[in-house]
Formats: C-alpha cells, sequence, structure tokens
C-alpha cells in the first residue's frame, strides 16, 4: 500500500486498530488482535484470540478458516505476520466475544438485520432509507434524486443481463468495467484510484454531471441488448463494440 500510516489504523474507543487495504479484493482487514483488545481491554489479547480459536472450532465455526495472515507493522516498527479478518468477519467475531463494549455492535447488527427483513417485504423502505441516509451526509437533494435514479437505472440493467444468462459477481464486474471505460477511458477501479477511493462506492463520490453520463450509458447498454438479445455474457460483452462509440 502506498497510504500513509494514519490511513492504515482504525481507531474504536481510543484503541488503535491496525488494518491493511487488498487493493485486488477492494477489501478491508482489520487485526483481530486489536479488535479483541479494544473490546476485552485484555492486556494480553494474543492468549484470549488463541482461547477463542479453540471455543470456536468446538463449536463447528468456520470463522477461523477464513482469517487470513497479512505482514503488518507492529508495536517495534517491524512487519510481522498478523492474523487479519475483513469486515464481515470482524462482526462475526464480535459477536462472539463476551463483552459490554461489544454490545454497541450487537445492537447495531440486529437492528440492521431487522431493518433487512422490513425492506424485503416493503422494498420502498429501503428507498426512503436510502434518502434519508443520503440527505444526513450533507448530499444536497437535487444531487440524492440523480442517485435514486441512478439506482433504478442500473436495477434495470442487472435485471436485463440477468435475463441473457449473465453471472452476478464477476461478470458482472467485467461488464461494468466495460461501461465505465465506454465513457471515462479508465476501468472501474482506475477511476476508483483516481478519486481516491477505497470501499467507498463510486457513484456516491460521482458529481451530477458523471452521475448523469453514467446513467446514460447504462441506460444505452439496457437498449441495446433488449434490441439485441444477447445468447450469453460472451455476446454482450462482445458487443461493446457499440457502446464504445456512445
Amino acid at each position: 500500500m502506498n497510504n500513509p500510516k494514519s490511513k492504515l489504523v482504525a481507531i474504536f474507543e481510543g484503541q488503535q486498530i491496525r488494518r491493511e487495504w487488498d487493493e485486488e479484493k477492494e477489501l478491508w482487514y482489520f487485526s483481530v488482535t486489536d479488535i479483541i483488545k479494544a473490546l476485552t481491554g485484555s492486556s494480553i489479547p494474543r492468549r484470549y484470540w488463541s482461547d477463542l480459536k479453540k471455543k470456536l472450532k468446538n463449536e463447528g465455526s468456520e470463522v477461523y478458516e477464513k482469517i487470513v495472515q497479512l505482514k503488518i507493522v507492529a508495536e517495534d516498527g517491524k512487519k510481522r505476520e498478523t492474523d487479519m479478518a475483513d469486515t464481515e468477519l470482524a462482526l462475526r467475531l464480535i459477536q462472539s466475544i463476551p463483552s459490554p463494549n461489544a454490545e454497541p455492535f450487537k445492537l447495531w447488527l440486529a437492528r440492521v438485520g431487522y431493518e433487512r427483513l422490513e425492506e424485503t417485504a416493503d422494498p420502498e423502505l429501503a428507498i426512503t432509507r436510502a434518502l434519508k441516509t443520503y440527505l444526513q451526509k450533507g448530499y444536497s437533494r437535487e444531487w440524492v434524486n440523480q442517485r435514486l435514479k441512478s439506482i433504478e437505472i442500473r436495477k434495470a440493467l442487472t435485471d436485463e443481463w440477468e435475463k441473457r444468462g449473465v453471472k452476478e459477481g464477476f461478470e458482472f464486474a467485467i461488464l461494468t468495467n466495460e461501461i465505465t471505460k465506454a465513457w471515462t477511458g479508465m476501468t472501474t477501479k482506475e477511476y476508483k484510484r483516481l478519486k481516491d477511493l477505497k470501499k467507498e462506492n463510486l457513484r456516491d463520490n460521482m458529481t451530477n454531471l458523471e452521475l448523469v453520463l453514467n446513467m446514460l450509458a447504462e441506460t444505452a447498454t439496457t437498449e441495446i441488448s433488449e434490441k439485441r438479445e444477447p445468447k450469453n455474457f460472451y455476446f454482450l460483452r462482445a458487443g461493446f463494440s457499440t457502446i464504445d462509440r456512445f
């Protein structure tokens, strides 16, 4: 990573939690022992983690198997291999730690889970929540309206891709890259790097004009696919020579 040291540390309740950005996977990884120290106040977080690993293994949990080891800067200034967890795994670990400091996280997870269940039953709630969240973050109402419209257009595009047999994830990402290159001349990753973004959503960091251009590109892609009815992902990708002239 080329980030300054300040960006390699997260702060929780005055405790430093070391982290490392995986540019290839676009994931933050957090030091497990730092999380444990912050939540429990233990002076020997390594021993606590060792005991917790045994407990999780006995319970049949797969958490430990998903831990990765990365070299990060230790207290003595040297890089040492450390057990690291991505955001999702870190939250699962927090749920396994019986500590009063972990309770706010657990309550938040329960609330988020409840909200998602409600939104599944009534999708309009998700739109309302997104509107409130963007306004609370200081975005203008004009920008928010553009952003919500971009979500609608993106959904129409991904629905069309799914209809053509495109797989969500890797294949979606490849086609999205093609669209981004069509109007910016950069891949999605290059565009995020230009804006100095990591895990942040690219569209959430676009200007009104950028959102409009992206929406036009995605709308054109949807309409061309509907007209040509490509058989699969490979036919869709081959058709981007037309989008390049957008």
